[in-house]
Protein backbone atom coordinates (compact mmCIF):
# COMPACT_ATOMS: atom_id res chain seq x y z
CA UNK A 1 0.00 0.00 0.00
CA UNK A 2 1.25 3.46 -0.88
CA UNK A 3 2.14 5.50 2.23
CA UNK A 4 -0.18 8.28 1.05
CA UNK A 5 -3.18 5.97 0.80
CA UNK A 6 -5.60 5.80 3.74
CA UNK A 7 -5.85 2.46 5.56
CA UNK A 8 -8.55 0.05 4.46
CA UNK A 9 -11.77 0.45 6.45
CA UNK A 10 -12.61 -2.00 9.21
CA UNK A 11 -15.85 -2.80 7.38
CA UNK A 12 -17.16 -2.02 3.91
CA UNK A 13 -20.49 -2.75 2.25
CA UNK A 14 -20.31 -2.72 -1.55
CA UNK A 15 -23.86 -2.38 -2.92
CA UNK A 16 -25.11 -5.06 -0.53
CA UNK A 17 -28.63 -6.40 -1.14
CA UNK A 18 -30.63 -9.11 0.57
CA UNK A 19 -33.70 -10.78 -0.91
CA UNK A 20 -35.25 -13.56 1.15
CA UNK A 21 -36.73 -16.75 -0.21
CA UNK A 22 -40.29 -15.40 -0.07
CA UNK A 23 -39.28 -12.59 -2.42
CA UNK A 24 -38.97 -9.86 0.24
CA UNK A 25 -36.22 -7.36 -0.60
CA UNK A 26 -34.96 -6.42 2.86
CA UNK A 27 -31.81 -4.47 1.97
CA UNK A 28 -31.13 -2.80 -1.36
CA UNK A 29 -27.69 -1.77 -2.64
CA UNK A 30 -26.27 -0.49 0.63
CA UNK A 31 -22.86 1.13 0.27
CA UNK A 32 -21.21 2.18 3.54
CA UNK A 33 -17.96 1.96 5.48
CA UNK A 34 -16.76 1.88 9.07
CA UNK A 35 -13.23 3.20 9.45
CA UNK A 36 -10.69 1.81 11.88
CA UNK A 37 -11.46 2.89 15.46
CA UNK A 38 -14.73 4.53 14.30
CA UNK A 39 -18.09 4.17 16.02
CA UNK A 40 -20.97 4.22 13.52
CA UNK A 41 -24.64 3.87 14.44
CA UNK A 42 -27.52 2.84 12.20
CA UNK A 43 -31.07 4.06 12.79
CA UNK A 44 -34.19 3.42 10.76
CA UNK A 45 -37.85 2.40 11.02
CA UNK A 46 -38.77 -1.09 12.22
CA UNK A 47 -38.34 -3.71 9.53
CA UNK A 48 -35.96 -1.64 7.39
CA UNK A 49 -33.18 -4.24 7.47
CA UNK A 50 -30.88 -2.89 10.19
CA UNK A 51 -30.45 -6.23 11.92
CA UNK A 52 -30.16 -8.01 8.57
CA UNK A 53 -27.29 -5.69 7.64
CA UNK A 54 -25.57 -6.48 10.93
CA UNK A 55 -25.96 -10.23 10.40
CA UNK A 56 -24.48 -9.86 6.93
CA UNK A 57 -21.52 -7.97 8.40
CA UNK A 58 -21.01 -10.79 10.92
CA UNK A 59 -21.09 -13.43 8.21
CA UNK A 60 -24.23 -14.99 9.71
CA UNK A 61 -26.26 -14.20 6.59
CA UNK A 62 -24.95 -14.23 3.04
CA UNK A 63 -26.14 -11.31 0.87
CA UNK A 64 -27.90 -12.04 -2.39
CA UNK A 65 -26.18 -9.10 -4.06
CA UNK A 66 -23.00 -7.10 -3.59
CA UNK A 67 -20.23 -7.92 -1.12
CA UNK A 68 -19.09 -7.14 2.40
CA UNK A 69 -15.44 -6.82 3.41
CA UNK A 70 -14.14 -6.88 6.99
CA UNK A 71 -10.51 -6.48 7.96
CA UNK A 72 -8.90 -9.56 9.52
CA UNK A 73 -8.75 -9.64 13.30
CA UNK A 74 -12.04 -11.02 14.50
CA UNK A 75 -15.61 -9.80 14.91
CA UNK A 76 -17.52 -9.49 18.18
CA UNK A 77 -21.32 -9.65 18.05
CA UNK A 78 -23.60 -8.46 20.87
CA UNK A 79 -27.26 -9.41 20.34
CA UNK A 80 -30.47 -7.76 21.52
CA UNK A 81 -30.74 -10.37 24.29
CA UNK A 82 -27.79 -11.34 26.53
CA UNK A 83 -28.30 -15.06 25.65
CA UNK A 84 -26.60 -16.32 28.81
CA UNK A 85 -26.59 -19.95 29.89
CA UNK A 86 -28.46 -20.03 33.24
CA UNK A 87 -26.45 -22.98 34.61
CA UNK A 88 -23.12 -21.19 34.12
CA UNK A 89 -21.62 -18.49 36.32
CA UNK A 90 -20.70 -15.09 34.92
CA UNK A 91 -17.11 -16.25 34.48
CA UNK A 92 -18.10 -19.47 32.72
CA UNK A 93 -20.54 -17.61 30.44
CA UNK A 94 -17.79 -15.21 29.44
CA UNK A 95 -15.42 -18.09 28.77
CA UNK A 96 -17.89 -19.66 26.33
CA UNK A 97 -16.77 -17.68 23.27
CA UNK A 98 -13.19 -18.83 23.81
CA UNK A 99 -14.34 -22.42 24.19
CA UNK A 100 -16.18 -22.30 20.89
CA UNK A 101 -13.10 -20.79 19.23
CA UNK A 102 -10.91 -23.52 20.81
CA UNK A 103 -8.77 -21.02 22.73
CA UNK A 104 -6.55 -22.94 25.19
CA UNK A 105 -8.10 -23.10 28.68
CA UNK A 106 -5.47 -21.07 30.51
CA UNK A 107 -5.65 -18.27 27.96
CA UNK A 108 -9.45 -18.16 27.79
CA UNK A 109 -9.68 -18.00 31.60
CA UNK A 110 -7.25 -15.07 31.61
CA UNK A 111 -9.17 -13.34 28.83
CA UNK A 112 -12.48 -13.86 30.63
CA UNK A 113 -11.20 -12.42 33.89
CA UNK A 114 -9.73 -9.38 32.14
CA UNK A 115 -12.97 -8.76 30.20
CA UNK A 116 -15.11 -9.13 33.34
CA UNK A 117 -12.95 -6.58 35.13
CA UNK A 118 -13.16 -4.26 32.11
CA UNK A 119 -16.97 -4.17 32.26
CA UNK A 120 -17.00 -3.69 36.03
CA UNK A 121 -18.26 -7.12 37.13
CA UNK A 122 -15.19 -8.36 39.00
CA UNK A 123 -17.19 -8.88 42.21
CA UNK A 124 -19.84 -10.93 40.37
CA UNK A 125 -17.73 -13.45 38.46
CA UNK A 126 -19.16 -16.40 40.45
CA UNK A 127 -22.78 -15.23 40.32
CA UNK A 128 -25.40 -16.90 38.14
CA UNK A 129 -27.52 -14.99 35.57
CA UNK A 130 -30.70 -15.23 37.66
CA UNK A 131 -29.09 -13.01 40.32
CA UNK A 132 -28.12 -10.24 37.86
CA UNK A 133 -30.00 -7.14 36.71
CA UNK A 134 -30.72 -6.57 33.02
CA UNK A 135 -27.85 -4.14 32.74
CA UNK A 136 -25.43 -6.55 34.38
CA UNK A 137 -26.49 -9.32 32.00
CA UNK A 138 -25.69 -7.05 29.04
CA UNK A 139 -22.28 -6.38 30.56
CA UNK A 140 -21.68 -10.13 30.67
CA UNK A 141 -22.66 -10.38 27.00
CA UNK A 142 -20.28 -7.54 26.14
CA UNK A 143 -17.46 -9.15 28.14
CA UNK A 144 -18.01 -12.46 26.35
CA UNK A 145 -17.57 -10.74 22.98
CA UNK A 146 -14.48 -8.88 24.24
CA UNK A 147 -12.69 -12.16 24.94
CA UNK A 148 -12.38 -12.69 21.19
CA UNK A 149 -10.31 -9.48 21.03
CA UNK A 150 -12.19 -8.26 17.97
CA UNK A 151 -11.12 -5.45 15.69
CA UNK A 152 -14.80 -4.89 14.85
CA UNK A 153 -17.78 -4.87 17.21
CA UNK A 154 -21.33 -5.37 15.94
CA UNK A 155 -24.09 -4.46 18.38
CA UNK A 156 -27.77 -5.09 17.65
CA UNK A 157 -29.88 -2.86 19.94
CA UNK A 158 -28.13 -4.21 23.05
CA UNK A 159 -29.66 -1.64 25.42
CA UNK A 160 -33.15 -1.41 23.98
CA UNK A 161 -34.89 -3.25 26.84
CA UNK A 162 -33.15 -1.36 29.66
CA UNK A 163 -34.39 1.58 31.71
CA UNK A 164 -33.15 5.02 30.72
CA UNK A 165 -30.61 5.50 33.52
CA UNK A 166 -29.06 2.06 33.03
CA UNK A 167 -28.98 2.66 29.30
CA UNK A 168 -27.18 5.98 29.69
CA UNK A 169 -24.65 4.43 32.06
CA UNK A 170 -23.93 1.57 29.65
CA UNK A 171 -23.63 4.03 26.77
CA UNK A 172 -20.80 5.73 28.64
CA UNK A 173 -19.16 2.41 29.51
CA UNK A 174 -19.34 1.16 25.93
CA UNK A 175 -17.91 4.38 24.50
CA UNK A 176 -15.10 4.30 27.03
CA UNK A 177 -14.24 0.69 26.20
CA UNK A 178 -14.28 1.49 22.47
CA UNK A 179 -11.89 4.38 23.02
CA UNK A 180 -9.50 2.34 25.19
CA UNK A 181 -9.54 -0.86 23.15
CA UNK A 182 -9.61 1.07 19.84
CA UNK A 183 -11.95 -1.23 17.98
CA UNK A 184 -14.41 -0.17 15.29
CA UNK A 185 -18.12 -0.53 16.01
CA UNK A 186 -21.36 -0.74 14.06
CA UNK A 187 -24.27 -0.15 16.43
CA UNK A 188 -27.96 -0.61 15.60
CA UNK A 189 -30.48 1.35 17.68
CA UNK A 190 -33.98 2.82 17.52
CA UNK A 191 -32.90 5.79 19.65
CA UNK A 192 -31.76 8.84 17.69
CA UNK A 193 -30.34 10.47 20.84
CA UNK A 194 -28.38 7.33 21.73
CA UNK A 195 -27.01 7.14 18.19
CA UNK A 196 -25.91 10.78 18.21
CA UNK A 197 -24.39 10.54 21.68
CA UNK A 198 -22.35 7.42 20.97
CA UNK A 199 -21.19 7.86 17.41
CA UNK A 200 -18.67 9.49 15.16
CA UNK A 201 -21.25 9.09 12.36
CA UNK A 202 -24.90 8.07 12.11
CA UNK A 203 -26.42 6.32 9.09
CA UNK A 204 -30.17 6.58 8.48
CA UNK A 205 -31.88 3.72 6.66
CA UNK A 206 -35.09 4.08 4.71
CA UNK A 207 -38.20 1.96 5.09
CA UNK A 208 -37.98 -1.47 3.44
CA UNK A 209 -36.21 -2.11 1.23
CA UNK A 210 -33.50 -0.63 3.42
CA UNK A 211 -31.25 1.90 1.74
CA UNK A 212 -28.95 4.55 3.19
CA UNK A 213 -31.11 7.66 3.24
CA UNK A 214 -28.72 9.96 5.08
CA UNK A 215 -25.36 10.21 6.84
CA UNK A 216 -24.50 12.58 9.69
CA UNK A 217 -21.17 13.31 11.35
CA UNK A 218 -21.30 14.21 15.05
CA UNK A 219 -18.80 17.07 15.59
CA UNK A 220 -18.08 16.43 19.27
CA UNK A 221 -15.12 14.79 21.06
CA UNK A 222 -15.22 10.99 21.39
CA UNK A 223 -16.04 9.53 23.81
CA UNK A 224 -18.59 12.11 24.90
CA UNK A 225 -18.57 13.76 28.30
CA UNK A 226 -21.79 13.83 30.34
CA UNK A 227 -22.16 17.55 29.56
CA UNK A 228 -22.65 16.67 25.88
CA UNK A 229 -25.68 14.43 26.47
CA UNK A 230 -28.16 17.32 26.44
CA UNK A 231 -25.98 19.96 24.82
CA UNK A 232 -27.31 22.23 22.04
CA UNK A 233 -24.72 20.78 19.64
CA UNK A 234 -25.89 17.20 20.19
CA UNK A 235 -29.55 18.25 20.09
CA UNK A 236 -28.98 19.95 16.73
CA UNK A 237 -27.46 16.80 15.20
CA UNK A 238 -30.20 14.61 16.71
CA UNK A 239 -32.79 16.94 15.20
CA UNK A 240 -31.25 16.62 11.74
CA UNK A 241 -31.17 12.83 12.08
CA UNK A 242 -34.80 12.77 13.23
CA UNK A 243 -35.94 14.85 10.27
CA UNK A 244 -34.10 12.55 7.86
CA UNK A 245 -35.54 9.50 9.62
CA UNK A 246 -39.09 10.79 9.26
CA UNK A 247 -38.53 11.57 5.59
CA UNK A 248 -36.94 8.15 4.98
CA UNK A 249 -39.83 6.36 6.71
CA UNK A 250 -42.50 7.93 4.51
Amino acid sequence: MNAAEPPAPALRFDDVSMRFGDGTLAVDKVAATVAEHEFVSVVGPSGCGKSTLLRIAAGLTRPTGGAVHARPGGVGFVFQEPTLLPWRTVERNVELAGELERVPKTERVERARAAIDLVGLGDFRRHYPRTLSGGMKMRVSLARALTLRPKLFLLDEPFGALDELTREHLNDELAGICARERFAALFVTHSVVEAAYLSHRVLVMSARPGRIGGEFAVPLPFPRAEKHRFSPELAAVAGEISRCLRASAS
